[in-house]
């Protein structure tokens, strides 16, 4: 074995110089990562839908075809919610319904999630839903008042001492009308409200009878226990000390607080969620029905269960109280009862102010070990995951959050601006926890903000906005389940609420230009991690910047990824100071795929200093992944373009005459507003029209020379595909409004230019409008109006008796006389090169 010694020797240096070689590998692939991610992001950059299902209105060819629609746009995963027929802002229903008997959580309803399940594992995708129906809280009609979330109640009998008092107590009432946040469409009174809960009159428990001093200030030691004393029919005996007092007998019933937005057979009261029994009955009731639908498809088909932001109040009592607050807080709840009903009770350790913290900080407490324990615990044990937006509730976000398998965030629209709800402090909590993937509800909105004129370019800056506060996936608000056939468009609405992202919108298919720019974006937010940065890691000069700029750092040790967005629809030009020196800073495009060197920058010790041109609303990552170079450079980092030649005339477009446009191609002589035109078929346009055109190069002899031109759109009205020669250059739709051409593609003469321009849904909506109504309305409670019921012609599938209609929706926000949105290829259309 000794000749054999130095053949040992050689393959363990062999072993050790591959294993060496391995590692450098390795890290050069982690090195590289960062652009892997960028080039090919996986599935987890992948956005997600929060899918409603309203009402009954719900069909199998509706459900496949919106799933493959979301694949193929870029998509991997829904969460349903089961609402109303439609949100009025409140739960409403739409009479005369062409499918009535699907109800949330019933057998029929159960049948259509069992099939979107299927679906879903067939397209590889991501299916879970909301804990029961609507979308606050938890509960359903399978809680009962005992298992409801509770309210203190109390009655008061007057007692004048130094004798004895036989008196009956009288029951503790409250009103019906519930402690619901919102109203609902109510079927039996036809209006808007806050239901009355009869079990509010009927369902009642006793906590205490008290006696104490008639007024003033009481110290527990003047408060008389007679809780014993009272008879079951409440006749109370007591042999009353000298003075006014005043007995109290405390209780319990159902606060009446209910589910929402909930179809009415499917709404139900909200669960206690400071009582084990009454969680624990829930959660067995929605995993059971889960198991029972869908066991097989656990895992597969269905992944998760959640649990939206919390709107349901702070109930006052539970049915436990009393031991858990003594457990916790060290003394007896009983004494200050009376606080609730509005008197200040204390003594030499406590007072009225104390025990209100310390109640509190109980409620708290059982919302933490009873709640969310609990709905980790079984949601786990089922095999699912737990995804929730864990704010807005009587809980201490720092305590829920580790039980918490997926946390969504939120934020909204408003006035056309990223508007966080609880973000920074959710995110925050979540990067406490150690938690990379920062999920957002996104692009909530309203009717002030979403009116079918919603588009991408306006979208853009508020999820910019978000990714730079740490989001880095999307979850958007809202895709609605489209269940008719495809002629009845726009279709399905969440009624007034959420931004309109649908199969049936009309730049929904050319938008995937949007999703491929989120996928890029939420990979490199994902990849590496977050820099513990201080304040001026990265510092921008000069007043211009103002508060429009915001960025976010990542790093993975190696390299640092910064994310810069212009949150402003106004270009910008900005010098920005990194915190980072002796590193080639590099710019990736999103929106294009592009990287590449930034030639002109300034290092020193350490900063590195940039000036970056920013379009409107545009954003860049810059990276620093390798050693600068020596050479000195005269490139612009931004080089400007000269315009090679106008391409004026006239243009043929081609409208789609299912929607109202002209039957033929129409000829315009210049570029114009398609509000402008005198046709009411172009006026009122919504879709896609198809511009085309041929044109010459001035330019001598183009063909087979290595130039880049570049298409300079001018204005887009709203997005663009642009196809040259049969090629397809892809979709504009931010800016800057224009697209390379690359090398080789144009010739000298008659290129052929097509380019494919979609506008928003609004004004055909408007258009229709001109038009005799066809459909009843019902008034929004906050402008607008629903559909009052399905029209005979609908269910029928017969024409419709308004000729001039060619939109059917289920939530109208225009009249005759609402403004029409520009619509169209403005232009000017250019063709340009680098100087």
């Amino acid at each position: 074995m000794k000749n054999y010694t130095w053949v040992l020797q050689l393959l363990c240096l062999l072993l050790f110089c591959n294993a060496k070689a391995q590692t450098a590998k390795t890290s050069r692939i982690v090195y590289q990562d960062a652009a892997k991610y960028f080039l090919n992001p996986p599935p987890a950059a992948r956005p997600g839908v929060l899918w409603m299902w309203m009402g009954s209105n719900l069909s199998k060819a509706g459900i496949r075809k919106d799933l493959e629609a979301l694949k193929q746009e870029g998509f991997n995963r829904t969460t349903m919610f089961s609402l109303a027929d439609v949100t009025t802002p409140w739960a409403g229903s739409i009479a005369n319904s062409p499918t009535p008997g699907l109800i949330s959580w019933t057998e029929p309803w159960w049948k259509m999630v069992r099939y979107a399940a299927q679906e879903s594992k067939r397209l590889g995708m991501d299916f879970g839903m909301y804990n029961g129906p609507g979308y606050e809280s938890s509960g359903g009609p399978w809680i009962t008042p005992e298992l409801s979330m509770q309210e203190v109640c109390w009655s008061k009998t007057p007692a004048t001492g130094n004798s004895r008092i036989s008196v009956k107590l009288s029951r503790p009432t409250v009103k019906l009308r519930g402690h619901t946040p919102w109203p609902i469409h109510n079927p039996i009174t036809g209006v808007a409200e806050i239901p009355d809960v009869a079990s509010r009159q009927t369902y009642y428990k006793d906590i205490a009878v008290l006696a104490m001093p008639e007024k003033g200030t009481v110290l527990t030691s003047q408060v008389i226990d007679l809780t014993k004393n009272m008879q079951p029919d409440g006749s109370l005996n007591w042999d009353a000390p000298a003075g006014n007092w005043i007995i109290y007998r405390f209780g319990h019933t159902t606060s009446g607080t209910l589910i929402q937005p909930a179809q009415w057979k499917a709404t139900g009261l909200e669960c206690d969620k400071m009582s084990q029994q009454a969680v624990d009955f829930h959660l067995n009731h929605v995993l059971g029905e889960i198991k029972k639908h869908l066991g097989d498809l656990i895992g597969t088909g269905f992944t998760h269960l959640h649990f939206d932001s919390y709107e349901a109040g702070t109930p006052t009592w539970t049915p436990q109280m009393p031991r858990e607050f003594l457990k916790r807080r060290g003394y007896s709840v009983t004494p200050y009862l009376a606080t609730f009903a509005g008197r200040v009770v204390c003594d030499d350790k406590s007072d009225t102010l104390k025990f209100i913290r310390d109640f509190d900080a109980t409620v708290k407490d059982l919302y933490r070990d009873i709640y969310f324990n609990t709905i980790s615990k079984k949601v786990k044990a089922a095999h699912l995951t737990f995804l929730c937006e864990p704010y807005g509730g009587p809980w201490r976000q720092n305590e829920i959050m580790p039980m918490v398998g997926k946390v969504m965030t939120e934020f909204w629209t408003h006035g056309g601006k990223y508007s966080p709800y609880e973000l920074d402090e959710t995110v925050a909590a979540l990067r406490g926890a150690g938690q990379n993937i920062v999920e957002a509800e996104a692009f909530t909105g309203d009717p002030r903000d979403s009116k079918w004129d919603e588009t991408p370019a306006w979208i853009k800056p508020m999820g910019d906005a978000a990714f730079c506060a740490g989001v880095n996936r999307l979850i958007l608000h809202r895709f609605v389940q489209q269940p008719w056939d495809d002629k009845y468009q726009p279709g399905a609405t969440m009624g007034q609420w959420g931004t309109h992202f649908d199969r049936t919108q009309t730049w929904w298919k050319p938008g995937k230009a949007m999703v491929d720019y989120w996928q890029r974006c939420q990979a490199l937010l994902q990849w590496g991690k977050i820099a513990k940065t201080d304040k001026d890691d990265l510092l921008f000069a000069g007043t211009q910047a103002g508060s429009a700029l915001k960025y976010i750092h990542r790093t993975d040790g190696k390299a640092d990824v910064y994310f810069v967005a212009n949150t402003a629809h106004q270009p910008i030009t900005v010098t920005c100071n990194f915190k980072i020196a002796g590193m080639q800073p590099e710019l990736w495009d999103p929106v294009i795929k592009t990287m590449r060197d930034l030639p002109r920058f300034e290092s020193n010790l350490n900063r590195t200093t940039i000036t970056i041109d920013f379009d409107d609303a545009q954003s860049f990552f810059i990276v620093f992944r390798k050693k600068a170079g020596t050479s000195l450079t005269v490139n612009e980092n931004f080089p400007s373009k000269s315009i090679v030649q106008s391409i004026n005339g006239p243009w043929s477009v081609g409208f789609d005459a299912k929607w109202g446009g002209p039957a033929r191609p129409v000829v315009f002589t210049a570029l114009e507003d398609w509000t402008k035109r005198t046709e009411a078929g172009i006026k009122y346009f919504s879709g896609t029209a198809v511009y085309t055109k041929n044109f010459n190069i001035n330019e001598s002899d183009v063909n087979g020379k290595a130039i880049t031109y570049y298409l300079d759109l001018g204005e887009v009205k709203h997005l663009a595909r642009v196809k040259i020669n049969n090629n397809d250059l892809g979709v504009v739709w931010t800016a800057p409004w224009g697209i390379s051409i690359p090398a080789g593609i144009l010739k000298a003469q008659n290129n052929q230019l097509i380019i494919e321009v979609t506008n928003v849904w609004a004004n055909r909506l408007i258009g229709d409008e001109q038009e005799p109504a066809d459909c009843e309305w019902t008034p929004g409670e906050w402008g607008g109006a629903f559909l009052k019921q399905f029209p005979d012609w609908f269910l029928k599938g017969s024409p419709r008796p308004s000729k001039g209609r060619y939109c059917f929706t289920t939530w109208n926000y225009f009249t005759k006389n609402s403004p029409l949105i520009s619509s169209g290829l403005i232009g000017p259309v250019s063709l340009k090169k680098n100087k």
